[in-house]
């Protein structure tokens, strides 16, 4: 990829304007993309633009621009007509986890998009090779796995397919950090990619301890707000074990191992709650018991949460001890 990394000069397409696809257009127009945004569902046409302008109110508010959001508004265009997304570098898909809907939606787009555009998908769980099998032209296809709300969080995973040509996936890897990311490049696929993969070993060890009566739905939330969540903005796993001491580490593990759950079947306790139709705090009903009121308030505490703990992570950039000795020999 030869092209300038500016993002002023790289019209970014959108697909999908759900909750993440708004957070997701959010990022890239702080970043300075005009943005293209495709709304599938007729529904996603009155919500959007609301969603995107309170974003971008709230993003104001707290520091992370300077000029006005009505600037970055002019930057955006949502439609439902695919022909659109014509003049976009990179289209990002952001639709439901149904290879069905995503071929469909990756057919219109190839049908308007010039053969050099890089298109993308925000996938949490189907591996990006299997994805591939699905579009014209499988190289220029790469993984780009966003966290919620994207326009606050350090986090992205770029992600090779079988098939990506590694150079595209670098450039986009290098051009993330203009969308204020500390991205991972992913350079073999695996189902779940890095994150989702440590997460949900963590999820179904916490559905066990549950189930079987060892700790509360409260319980387990609280030892991990107190201790994982204490050190894993500043560290992650590996840099937490050096900074404790390895060989304690290799002790436990010895002993722990062999007891962790490996179960494979969904559990009991969640699959309860979606089959009676539970969508957590999006319906007020969860893991947890709560009033729109209640459920309302917690959306916006964590959104609130969410810049806190990027200002605070702000000052905690991953080479920061190398900075800090720079800074000493200078």
């Amino acid at each position: 990829m030869n092209q300038p990394i500016n993002p002023e000069t790289i019209p970014v397409g959108v697909v999908g304007l759900g909750l993440m696809g708004c957070s997701i257009t959010t990022c890239l127009l702080i970043a300075g993309h005009p943005v293209v945004a495709v709304a599938p569902l007729p529904a996603d046409m009155e919500t959007a633009e609301p969603r995107i302008r309170e974003h971008l109110a709230k993003a104001y508010q707290e520091g992370l621009f300077t000029k006005s959001p009505e600037s970055y508004l002019e930057q955006l265009t949502i439609t439902e007509d695919y022909g659109l997304l014509n003049d976009s570098k990179v289209v990002m898909e952001c639709t439901l986890e149904n290879i069905a809907i995503k071929k469909s939606v990756y057919e219109k787009i190839e049908a308007v998009v010039a053969d050099d555009a890089i298109i993308t998908s925000n996938t949490s769980a189907i591996p990006i090779s299997l994805l591939q099998r699905e579009v014209r032209l499988p190289a220029r296809f790469v993984g780009l796995h966003w966290s919620e709300p994207s326009h606050t969080t350090r986090f992205l995973e770029v992600i090779c397919g079988d098939l990506t040509d590694v150079s595209t996936a670098e450039w986009l890897y290098a051009l993330s950090h203009l969308w204020g990311k500390e991205p991972t490049l992913v350079r073999k696929d695996i189902r779940g990619f890095i994150t989702n993969r440590l997460m949900y070993a963590m999820y179904r060890e916490a559905f066990n301890l549950v189930e079987n009566g060892y700790a509360t739905v409260e319980d387990v939330d609280r030892a991990c707000r107190n201790n994982a969540g204490y050190w894993m903005t500043l560290v992650g796993v590996f840099r937490w074990m050096d900074l404790t001491g390895v060989p304690a580490y290799h002790t436990v593990m010895k002993d722990l191992f062999p007891t962790l759950s490996n179960q494979t079947e969904v559990p009991k306790l969640i699959d309860d709650i979606v089959q009676a139709g539970g969508k957590g705090v999006l319906n007020a009903q969860g893991f947890y018991d709560y009033t729109p009121e209640e459920a309302k308030l917690w959306k916006e505490t964590y959104e609130e949460f969410s810049y806190d703990i990027r200002r605070l992570a702000l000052k905690y950039p991953a080479d920061v001890v190398k900075k800090k000795l720079a800074k000493d020999d200078g």
